[in-house]
C-alpha cells in the first residue's frame, strides 16, 4: 500500500441499546490501519441497510431474515418495566404480567418485542419512538416495557424499572449478507467470538502453514536419524569379517568356555 491509498473501512451498524465499545476497542488494536466506521441506526432499518450494501455487518436485534444475512447470537436481554420512582411495583423484585393489568402500558411504534399478547390496558394512541414513551412515562401517563438496555439508554433521575416476568425477551446477533462474508467480517467475527489474534480461525492463519512444514521437516529429520544408523549397519554387514559396528556389543565378545 503506498503513502497515498486510503485502507479500506470497516462499517458497523448497531442498533439502540447494544454497546460495541469493548468490541471496537479490540478491533482499534488488532487492525490499527483499517478504519471502523460506526453507525447506529433504527432496529427496523438495520435489516435493508445490510441488504443494500450500506455496511457490511450489524449488531441488530433478532429475528433477520436468515435467507439473506447470516447471523451469530451474541445475548439475550432481560426485559423490564419502566415506572416512576413513587409507583406501587417499585416495592416488589420483579413482576408479573398480571400485576400490570391496570395499568396503561405504552406499545411505541419502535418497540423491539414480539408481543402475542400486551400486559395491561393500551392507550388512546402509540407513541412514536421508545424516547417518546419514557417522556409519557415520567408524565404519569403509564408505563413501559422494554428490554433492560433500552432501559438504561433512556434513564432518567425519576424513572426506575423492575424484571418482568413471562414477558418476550429481546436477543442480539451479529449479522450481515450472507453473500459478502469477507476477511473482515471474519476479523469481526472472531473479536465478539472472543478469539484471540493468534487464533487459527482469524487472520494470522496465513502463517499456518509455513509452521506446519517446519514441524514436518523437524519430525522427517527425527525419523531419518535412526534408519540412517540401521543403513550403515547393514552397509558394514553382520557376518564374520564386517567392518560395520555392531548394534549389540556384547554378541561380539567370546563365548566362555571355548
Amino acid at each position: 500500500m503506498t503513502g497515498s491509498e486510503v485502507p479500506p473501512s470497516f462499517r458497523l451498524v448497531y442498533v439502540p441499546g447494544v454497546m460495541p465499545g469493548k468490541w471496537v476497542r479490540t478491533w482499534n488494536e488488532r487492525l490499527p490501519d483499517v478504519p471502523l466506521d460506526l453507525t447506529q441506526v433504527p432496529a427496523a432499518t438495520a435489516q435493508a441497510l445490510l441488504l443494500g450494501g450500506d455496511a457490511d455487518a450489524g449488531l441488530v436485534r433478532l429475528p433477520v431474515d436468515r435467507t439473506v444475512l447470516s447471523a451469530i447470537p451474541l445475548y439475550t436481554e432481560r426485559t423490564v418495566v419502566v415506572v416512576p420512582k413513587d409507583h406501587l411495583v417499585t416495592a416488589v423484585d420483579a413482576v408479573t404480567p398480571e400485576d400490570l393489568a391496570d395499568e396503561i402500558v405504552l406499545h411505541p411504534l419502535d418497540d423491539v418485542l414480539d408481543w402475542e399478547r400486551l400486559p395491561g390496558r393500551p392507550a388512546l394512541e402509540r407513541p412514536a419512538t421508545t424516547a417518546d414513551a419514557i417522556e409519557l412515562v415520567a408524565a404519569g401517563i403509564g408505563v413501559l416495557v422494554v428490554p433492560l438496555s433500552l432501559a438504561r439508554l433512556h434513564h432518567r433521575k425519576d424513572l426506575t424499572h423492575r424484571p418482568l416476568e413471562a414477558a418476550p425477551e429481546s436477543a442480539v446477533a451479529l449479522a450481515w449478507p450472507e453473500a459478502a462474508t469477507t476477511d473482515r467480517v471474519e476479523d469481526f467475527i472472531g473479536i465478539v467470538r472472543g478469539r484471540t489474534v493468534n487464533s487459527t480461525r482469524g487472520r494470522p492463519q496465513q502463517q499456518a502453514p509455513e509452521k506446519k512444514r517446519e514441524r514436518t521437516d523437524a519430525a522427517g529429520r527425527r525419523r531419518q536419524q535412526p534408519g540412517a544408523s540401521r543403513g550403515s549397519g547393514r552397509s558394514g554387514g553382520r557376518g564374520p569379517g564386517g567392518g560395520g559396528t555392531t548394534k549389540n556389543p556384547r554378541r561380539g565378545r567370546p563365548r566362555r568356555g571355548s
